[in-house]
Parts: structure tokens; C-alpha cells; sequence
């Protein structure tokens, strides 16, 4: 028996720029990149290196709103993480020296081995834990797409819309955009929700998605995601 295709969920628009945002909740999924506790925490490595985390933690109250009303609609949930295997087989010499640094992936840093799987510092963040049945991306490179197997979760969920939060704006989230859009996918950035330890990098990675007709996606906010999904 062939199975029925699936029914195109009903559209909601939600108020982005460049223009409104065809939200189908049900072929939706939030994709929270890179909430990390040594990018986040302070004493973690990010700090170490003179970064005012203050700039990214200002991005978890609106992360832990969105994932709370996600969550209540039942819809599809994504975290990610940067980091490595321990033995440093998936990371180019050229990522570890460009660092230039005292401290540079590998070594041991305020929360563990700096960006290596399974230690603290390259752990998510408590206040945007996964939750059981929530998947984890562990990624080695900047976008979520490459050597991970995301576009086949995407595809077994029938995922086509992607709403991509996280740190930081210019990097990983930037990367991981233009990644999902030569995939197909299309993208809305809440601006409240991504965050960079550079605020003019991230007005300026907000201003190229959205540019010449929203060539990489589309930027709005949290509140604007909320009230879609009926949430005050």
C-alpha cells in the first residue's frame, strides 16, 4: 500500500523582515545552536579569552521563552554543540593554530578540556537543557550541517522551515543558515534569541540574511514567534 503524503500544514504569518514569514508549525523545527556553557558561563573559556559574556547571556531568557512554547506545542526540537573527539581526529590543524592563543581547543581550560565532547565547559547550558527524546547535533565545524547527519533527521521529519537561535550570530549561526539555505531550507533568526560577543558582527550578520529580499532568510523576534504560536 502506498502511503497518503502528508497534508500541507496551514500557514501563519509571522512579522519579519524582509517580509512576512509563511510559519507552518508542524514542518517547523527550532534549532538552538551552540548554547555552550565555556561560550556562555562566566569563568568559562570564552571569557578567558577577554569576551564579555554578558553579550551572549542576554539571549538565554528569550531562548528559554521560545523553547518553553515549542515545547508546549509539541513541535521539533534541536540542539547543537561545537566540539571534538578527544583524540582530536576530526579537527584541522588550521582550526586549533589560528587560535593563536594561550589556550586552544584541546588544551585544559576553566570547565575541562576546551571544546572536547563530554567535558563540562562543552556542554549545553542548564537553563536550555535538552530534554529526553530532544536530539543533540554534535558538530565538528562552525555550520550544523557538515559532518553531521541533520539533514537526515530534517528529512525523516519532513522539517522544510528551520527558526535558528544561538551563538554566535556571525559564526555558527551564520554558517549554519547559509548551510540549511543552499539545502532548501527556509530560515527565520529571531534577533533577540542569537547573540556575539561583537555587537556590530551581529548587526551585520542580521543585515546580511535579510538582505537583497531575505537571500539567506528571514529576521524578526521572539515576541513576533510567541504570538504566532498563541503564546502571550
Amino acid at each position: 500500500m502506498i502511503a497518503e503524503p502528508r497534508q500541507r500544514a496551514r500557514a501563519r504569518a509571522i512579522a519579519a523582515e524582509p517580509y512576512a514569514f509563511d510559519f507552518r508549525p508542524t514542518e517547523c523545527a527550532l534549532l538552538i545552536i551552540d548554547m555552550q556553557r565555556d561560550f556562555l558561563e562566566p569563568g568559562g573559556f570564552g571569557e578567558s579569552l577577554g569576551n564579555d559574556v554578558s553579550l551572549l547571556r542576554r539571549t538565554i531568557a528569550p531562548n528559554c521563552a521560545l523553547l518553553a512554547a515549542w515545547r508546549a506545542a509539541h513541535l521539533t526540537v534541536i540542539h547543537t554543540r561545537e566540539g571534538h573527539h578527544p583524540d582530536l581526529s576530526d579537527l584541522p590543524a588550521t582550526k586549533k593554530h589560528r587560535a593563536r592563543s594561550d589556550l586552544t581547543i584541546g588544551d585544559p581550560g576553566p570547565m575541562g578540556r576546551i571544546l572536547i565532547r563530554g567535558e563540562r565547559g562543552h556542554d549545553i547550558i542548564p537553563e536550555l537543557y535538552p530534554q529526553p527524546g530532544e536530539p543533540v547535533i554534535d558538530k565538528p565545524g562552525k555550520g550544523a550541517f557538515w559532518a553531521t547527519d541533520l539533514k537526515s533527521l530534517l528529512d525523516d521529519r519532513e522539517i522544510r522551515q528551520l527558526i535558528v537561535t544561538g551563538v554566535t550570530t556571525e559564526v555558527c549561526v551564520h554558517t549554519t543558515v547559509r548551510e540549511a539555505n543552499d539545502r532548501g531550507f527556509d530560515c527565520l533568526v529571531p534577533a533577540d534569541c542569537t547573540g556575539s560577543y561583537f555587537p556590530e558582527f551581529h548587526a551585520a550578520g542580521l543585515a546580511m540574511i535579510k538582505a537583497q529580499s531575505g537571500i539567506f532568510g528571514w529576521v524578526s523576534h521572539s515576541e513576533n514567534i510567541l504570538a504566532a504560536l498563541g503564546t502571550p
